[in-house]
């Protein structure tokens, strides 16, 4: 299962693990493959195309380096849902370092009527994270399912 980007590349594919699930997701760069592990990961819990862009949300993680960033940033994506059942199905990364992220959520508040939840997720893990640049940007995560 793969997401598309606007020049026919895939954003994010979706990867088996045991009873958990996880994704691989992919970026001209840092910001766009921490994006694209967004989107990954509400893809695993609704479809993405039911999904109006009604409310936008600023987001903001910190954490002591790059890979605590990015289950800094899914984790602080995943409280939002939990606790005002919003998802969201763009992201725009506004500020990007080793430390900090930035970024505006969009989405809208989670309608039972329009929108079939496919699957939780529990908690974002260390388990097999990577982060790798070279000619683009690809980060795996593995989700607490």
């Amino acid at each position: 299962m793969c997401g598309t980007g606007r020049w026919g590349m895939r954003d994010f594919e979706i990867i088996e693990h045991t009873a958990d699930a996880g994704i691989i997701a992919y970026g001209a760069g840092l910001e766009e493959a921490f994006a694209n592990a967004a989107r990954a990961m509400f893809s695993l819990m609704a479809d993405l195309g039911s999904v109006r862009e009604e409310v936008c949300c600023d987001i903001q993680a910190e954490a002591p380096d790059r890979e605590g960033l990015l289950v800094a940033w899914l984790s602080e994506l995943l409280y939002v849902f939990e606790v005002e059942g919003t998802l969201f199905s763009r992201f725009e990364i506004t500020h990007l370092d080793d430390t900090t992220i930035k970024a505006k959520a969009y989405g809208e508040p989670l309608d039972p009527g329009r929108h079939s939840l496919t699957s939780g997720i529990k908690a974002v893990t260390y388990h097999m994270l990577k982060i790798e640049e070279s000619d683009g940007c690809r980060v795996q995560v593995i989700f607490d399912a």
